[in-house]
C-alpha cells in the first residue's frame, strides 16, 4: 500500500486529538444548565469535568505500553470507537451519575487515542526532524484550536439546541477519524517480553483516583475531615506502591529509567504547568463569565474567541521557530507570555468591559501555544522512536493529571456565590502566575547548562 501523504497522516491524527481536547473544554461552557438540568451542586460539576480528565490520566501510562506493544493503529482505532460510543452516552444520560460514568469511558477511550496518535505520527517522520516539527505543530494546533474554541462552540449548541448535542457533535468526527486512520502505518515493534503491569496500573489508578476525589470533595468536608486525611495518605500510600511495583516490573507501565534525564524531567513539568493553570483557570472562567457578568451561553462561548486565536497563531508559526531557535527560546518565552496573561486577569471585577478581558485572553493562549510543540517535540526527540508511545503517554499522563488538580483546586477556591467565583479568579491567577514563573527558572537554568 501506498504511503499516506504528509496531509494525510496530520488529518488522521489530529482528528483524535481534537475531540480528545474539545470535550475538556466544551463542557465548561455547559456546566450552569447540566446543574439546572440534574440539580447538582459545584463538586457533581467538578466530577463531570474531572471524570474525564482523570481517566485519561490514569490510564495513559497502560495505554503508551500496550500501543508500542500490540500497535499503534490498532490501539488507536479502538480508542476513537470507544470514545465515539462513550460521547453518545454522555449526549442520552438521564442523571448526573450516568453521565460521570459515560465521562469516565470518554476518559479511557482518549487515553488510548492520544498517545498512539503521536506514535503514529512519530512513525511516519522519525528521520526528517524538521517534518515532524511542522506535524507535531499541526498537530497540536488542531487540538489546541479544539480546546479552545470548546466554549464558544458548546455555546452555540447549547443557544440553538440544548447541552446533550456537544456530545453528538464528537460522533462524526470519530468516524472520520476511524475511517483515515486505516492508511497509517501501524508500527508495531517488538520491545521486549514480559507480562502486562497491571500491579503497577491499579496502584497507580488508586492513587491518582483517591488524590483527586479528596482535592474535589475537601472543601465540602473540610480539609480536617478523617476522610480527607485518610484520603491524602491513601495517595501516598498508594504512590510508594506505585514506585516500588515500577523498579521490579519487567515491562513497566513507566519504565522509571527515563527519569534519569534533566530535559524529560523539565519537560514533564512543563506540560504539568500549563495544563494545571489553564485547566483549573478556563473552569474558573466559565463560571465567572455566566454567573458573574451574566452573559448568556451563547455570549460566554464567544468571548472565548481570542483562546482559539492565540492558540492557532502561535501553534501554526511553532516549527518555523523551533527550527530557528532550538526547543529552550521557545518555551522560555511563552511562559513569560502565558504568566503575562494571567496578570492581566486581575483587572476582572463584577462589571468588566469584555474589551479589557480580550488581551489577557488572547496572551495566555499564545504563550501556550508558543511553549507546547516545542515541549512535544522535546519529549519525541529525548527517547527511542520505539518508546514514543510511552513517553507520550507519560507526558500527556502529566500533562491531564495536572489538569484534573487544577479543576479541583481553582474550582474549590471559586465555591460559592459571584463574589466568591471573582475571588477565585484572582486566587487562580495568583497561583498560575507563581508556578510559571518558577518553571521559568527552572528551564532557564536547564537550558543555560545545555548551551
Amino acid at each position: 500500500m501506498k504511503s499516506p501523504s504528509f496531509r494525510w497522516v496530520v488529518l488522521a491524527t489530529s482528528l483524535a486529538f481534537v475531540v480528545a481536547q474539545l470535550d475538556v473544554s466544551i463542557v465548561n461552557l455547559a456546566l450552569p444548565q447540566i446543574g439546572n438540568a440534574f440539580r447538582a451542586g459545584i463538586s457533581t460539576l467538578q466530577w463531570v469535568v474531572d471524570a474525564y480528565t482523570l481517566a485519561f490520566a490514569v490510564l495513559m501510562l497502560s495505554a503508551g505500553s500496550i500501543s508500542d506493544r500490540l500497535g499503534s493503529r490498532r490501539i488507536f482505532q479502538l480508542g476513537i470507537v470507544i470514545f465515539g460510543l462513550a460521547s453518545a452516552g454522555c449526549a442520552f444520560a438521564p442523571d448526573g451519575v450516568s453521565l460521570v460514568i459515560a465521562r469516565v469511558i470518554q476518559g479511557m477511550g482518549a487515553a488510548m487515542m492520544i498517545p498512539s496518535s503521536l506514535a503514529l505520527l512519530n512513525g511516519h517522520f522519525a528521520h526528517q526532524p524538521e517534518v515532524r516539527a511542522r506535524a507535531v505543530g499541526l498537530w497540536t494546533a488542531a487540538g489546541s484550536a479544539a480546546m479552545a474554541a470548546g466554549p464558544t462552540i458548546g455555546g452555540l449548541l447549547i443557544e440553538l439546541a440544548n447541552w446533550r448535542f456537544i456530545f453528538l457533535i464528537n460522533i462524526p468526527i470519530c468516524l472520520a477519524g476511524f475511517l483515515l486512520s486505516f492508511r497509517l502505518k501501524d508500527g508495531k515493534v517488538n520491545t521486549g517480553s514480559g507480562k502486562f503491569d497491571w500491579a503497577g496500573q491499579l496502584s497507580w489508578t488508586l492513587g491518582i483516583t483517591a488524590l483527586i476525589a479528596t482535592i474535589i470533595e475537601g472543601p465540602k468536608l473540610s480539609f480536617g475531615n478523617p476522610l480527607v486525611i485518610t484520603g491524602l495518605v491513601f495517595f501516598l500510600v498508594m504512590f510508594i506502591v506505585f514506585l516500588w511495583i515500577e523498579r521490579k516490573a519487567s515491562r513497566p507501565v513507566l519504565p522509571l529509567y527515563l527519569f534519569g534525564s534533566g530535559t524529560f524531567n523539565a519537560l514533564l513539568m512543563l506540560g504539568a504547568v500549563l495544563n494545571g493553570a489553564y485547566y483549573g483557570s478556563i473552569f474558573v472562567l466559565s463560571l465567572y463569565l455566566q454567573q458573574v457578568l451574566h452573559y448568556t451561553s451563547l455570549v460566554a462561548g464567544l468571548a472565548f474567541i481570542p483562546l482559539t486565536a492565540g492558540f492557532v497563531l502561535s501553534n501554526v508559526a511553532s516549527a518555523r521557530i523551533i527550527a530557528r531557535y532550538g526547543t529552550w527560546k521557545p518555551i522560555l518565552f511563552g511562559l513569560g507570555i502565558f504568566a503575562l496573561g494571567f496578570a492581566g486577569l486581575f483587572i476582572a471585577g463584577t462589571d468588566t468591559p469584555y474589551w479589557k478581558l480580550f488581551l489577557p485572553f488572547l496572551t495566555i493562549s499564545t504563550g501556550m501555544g508558543l511553549a507546547v510543540p516545542a515541549m512535544i517535540n522535546g519529549v519525541l526527540g529525548s527517547v527511542d522512536k520505539q518508546l514514543s508511545g510511552t513517553a507520550s503517554a507519560i507526558l500527556t499522563t502529566s500533562r491531564q493529571t495536572a489538569g484534573a488538580i487544577g479543576v479541583a483546586v481553582f474550582g474549590a477556591m471559586a465555591a460559592g456565590n459571584g463574589y466568591a467565583i471573582l475571588h477565585g479568579v484572582y486566587q487562580a491567577s495568583a497561583v498560575s502566575i507563581t508556578i510559571t514563573v518558577i518553571a521559568l527558572i527552572i528551564i532557564y537554568r536547564i537550558a543555560r547548562k545545555q548551551n
